[in-house]
């Protein structure tokens, strides 16, 4: 399993890895697919709506908000809340959605559920969108169509991967660097260069003495609304407001197609800590995010929580893309010049101690 090889990679960087377990209700797919004018399009149900049962749900089919049983929709990748589709979610009368991904390649780039424990709204198939235009006159013309969203909950463990270094005074709040250790497929750019870099800075720091401890967390539960940080929150009450500061490790850093970089801070501090030594190692600095403005990522935990953090996300055209694989997704260059400015931003938060 995918917690145990990365335990295993921790113990490698010389620290003892921890399994922490959280509860879930995993959903599993059976059967999620359209049947529209005699062809059977495969998709996957949107995880934090409602499910068909095994007959699935049958209709005219047509755009959103109009008088039909099923409407037609599309998305970008986590933008299933938002925009027409967000809305047809919380007010139409349809049965059911058809939405059609809109990644920056062709395929099915699903969206992640952030409402995964308050399901709203009711059944929508998500699929690819090599499938959009035969859709769009399928709806145009009314057709007659069969979808089903047929799954099984399953109570089971995920696992976060949690290590502690520790610093020369264990009385200080710590430095906690997290990064999400799940997504959708197999997800080589989103998530590899976030763990390379959070690896990295496991082997780098152990070689010099820091003031404070530093808290290692690379969380499951990812797309489902961030559960894994947030069981790992629980578990340490007060830790976001008293750390000394969060080191969040976001999505596609490194990644090779269409890259560009976003700084989340809570504060003009911490980013300048950041944006500088990117800037310095010849990595840019595409966006910032207004101060104030909720983080993406899991960033967000430690906002709401009134703690202090740095984070970074990369631009990925590979997003939630089934071809997010293999060696050609990343830039082993690009996660390498990433990983020593974290290490050197770390460095700063968590404090040297003179020899």
């Amino acid at each position: 399993m995918s917690a145990e090889w990365l335990a295993g990679e921790v113990r490698d960087a010389g620290l003892t890895p921890t399994l922490e377990p959280f509860a879930l209700s995993r959903v599993e797919p059976i059967a999620a697919a359209l049947t529209v004018r005699g062809r059977q399009i495969p998709g996957v149900p949107l995880f934090d709506a409602a499910f068909t049962g095994a007959a699935g749900i049958e209709g005219r089919f047509g755009p959103v908000g109009a008088d039909v049983e099923l409407g037609l929709a599309e998305s970008a990748p986590n933008a299933a809340a938002a925009g027409t589709l967000g809305d047809a979610r919380r007010t139409s009368r349809h049965k059911a959605m058809v939405c059609v991904t809109r990644g920056g390649r062709p395929g099915l780039c699903p969206s992640n559920a952030d409402a995964f424990l308050k399901p709203f709204g009711p059944p929508v198939l998500q699929v690819s969108s090599e499938e959009g235009r035969f859709l769009e006159e399928s709806a145009r013309e009314g057709a007659a169509v069969h979808l089903v969203a047929h799954v099984a909950r399953k109570p089971v463990e995920a696992l976060n991967v949690t290590a502690r270094l520790a610093g020369a005074d264990r009385s200080l709040p710590p430095l906690v660097v997290m990064t999400p250790r799940s997504g959708w497929w197999t997800c080589a750019s989103e998530r590899g260069g976030g763990i390379a870099c959070w690896l990295e800075l496991m082997r780098e720091l152990k070689t010099g003495p820091l003031a404070r401890d530093v808290v290692f967390v690379a969380s499951s539960g990812h797309e489902l609304g961030h559960l894994g940080i947030n069981a790992f929150v629980d578990k340490r009450p007060g830790i976001v407001a008293r750390s000394a500061g969060w080191m969040h490790f976001g999505a596609n850093i490194g990644a090779a197609q269409d890259p560009g970089n976003t700084v989340q801070a809570s504060d003009d501090s911490f980013e300048k800590l950041l944006a500088d030594d990117m800037i310095a190692a010849g990595l840019a600095v595409t966006r910032r995010v207004p101060r104030g403005t909720v983080p993406g990522g899991e960033a967000e935990v430690v906002h709401r929580g009134g703690g202090r953090y740095v984070s970074m996300i990369g631009r990925n055209a590979l997003f939630h893309n089934p071809a997010d694989r293999g060696p050609e997704a990343i830039d082993p260059n690009v996660i390498s010049s990433f990983a020593d400015v974290f290490v050197r931003v770390a460095r700063s938060i968590a404090g040297a101690v003179s020899r």
